[in-house]
């Protein structure tokens, strides 16, 4: 073993001579939620499509007599993290796209490669590394959390929805409003509204601006302080026409907001292998829904050809009523992948909701089949200037020892 590690060469990825290499190693390896269901990536060219749009990434490849045998990403950003010096912001590095050659694993090669991410995370100064992982995916859970120490400190719910290309729209209720957002709009609601959420992106501002973000909407019941989302000055400086005596942001009585990433511009999934019951079922479906189209039944798509999806991302929901406005909004949504120009292209709509939020859960449509109750994200302190401090201890014994309390952010540019 350790005469197979000293002929181990971990570099940066250079796109011109590894690209190709890349692209095939992730084609040869299987990434799903069982050892019956297998998913493919198709990167479209960019094997680090997943980590550009963050503020700072890096992709690492393992080498062994010329071959690559092996590859890691990483990118670091700024984020709340509740009682965090100074000011509860911490950089953090997240550790995602970790792959090993099928003929080249147990070696150490996957260890190694965390090894050196780690490295360059420290060299940066990042206070926590994360990950996020299948609950089930023994080999994952196996290499960070026993080897790497790794805690337990999320289990946020991935939710899937089908889009229907094929039938009307889905009908919105008439008294309710939806209202798309300028950008300035937005961060102001995000920052004054969700900037206190667990690992809210300090640079909201440049994943609003990104040109997969499809946009910012709001909605709320007609008759409720309509002209809240119209006023000029709403979001600026110049805002007084909404603030009460005390400065407070007057919204209507219930609201809801959520922003859209189109992530299938930038990379595909294809379903590799599934159970034969997930097969029977599919086409048990397409045929009660060929026979009797009157029923409108949502369509199953086809997973085993490319396909890509949007991503619902700052789900933010205020007020008594505001359950049905977030129903309204996720219909919203359907509508535009429906109008997709490509329908072969975006085929479902997924959010992803922090753990405490099971009210939530229900307001959003989902397919329990397609859907993850429980994805695991995984927390470690790093060896920096920060860790051995009382503070920095408290904090990380709050964020992986209590059941959590705040809510939960996830970053689109990380799915």
């Amino acid at each position: 073993m350790e005469e197979l590690l000293k002929e181990l060469r971990i570099r940066r990825y250079e796109s011109e001579s590894d690209g190709a290499k890349v692209e095939e190693l992730e084609r040869r390896c299987e990434v799903g939620p069982s050892e019956s269901i297998f998913l493919f990536t198709d990167t479209m060219g960019d094997p680090i499509c997943r980590i550009r749009n963050s503020p700072m990434y890096i992709m690492l490849v393992a080498e062994m007599d010329k071959e690559l045998v092996g590859v890691i990403q990483g990118s670091i950003k700024v984020v709340t993290i509740h009682n965090h010096p100074p000011k509860d912001l911490a950089m953090v590095g997240y550790v995602l796209g970790l792959r090993v050659s099928p003929n080249h694993r147990r070696r150490g090669i996957g260890s190694r490669l965390v090894m050196r991410l780690e490295e360059w995370f420290n060299s940066n100064d990042v206070d926590y590394a994360y990950m996020a992982t299948e609950k089930d995916n023994i080999a994952s859970k196996r290499i960070f959390m026993e080897k790497f120490t790794y805690t337990k400190f999320r289990t946020p719910s991935i939710l899937v929805n089908p889009v229907n290309h094929h039938h009307h729209n889905l009908q919105i209720s008439s008294n309710i409003q939806i209202s798309r957002l300028k950008i300035e709009q937005a961060e102001f609601l995000y920052r004054r509204f969700m900037s206190s959420y667990e690992f809210f992106p300090n640079d909201i501002d440049n994943i609003l601006r990104n040109k997969l973000s499809l946009g910012t909407f709001v909605a709320n019941f007609k008759g409720d302080n309509n002209n809240f989302w119209g006023d000029d000055d709403f979001g600026s400086s110049n805002n007084n026409n909404n603030n009460n005596n005390n400065g407070q942001v007057v919204v209507p009585k219930s609201w809801a907001m959520l922003s859209v990433w189109n992530s299938g511009e930038i990379f595909k999934m294809r379903l590799g292998k599934a159970p034969f019951i997930c097969l029977l079922y599919t086409k048990s479906w397409c045929l009660i829904d060929k026979i009797f189209p009157c029923l409108k039944l949502p369509t199953l798509p086809d997973f085993f050809n490319p396909f890509g999806f949007y991503f619902m991302y700052g789900l933010y929901h205020e007020g008594p009523f505001s359950g049905k406005l977030v129903r309204a909004l996720c219909q919203f949504v359907h509508n535009m992948a429906s109008k997709s120009k490509d329908e072969n292209c975006i085929k479902i709509i997924v959010t992803e909701v922090g753990d405490n939020n099971n009210e939530l859960n229900n307001h959003i449509p989902h397919w329990k089949l397609l859907s993850c109750p429980e994805d695991l994200w995984c927390i470690k302190a790093l060896k920096n200037h920060h860790q051995g401090t009382t503070t920095t201890t408290n904090t990380f014994n709050e964020l992986t020892k209590t059941p959590p309390t705040r809510a939960l952010f996830v970053d689109p540019r990380e799915v």
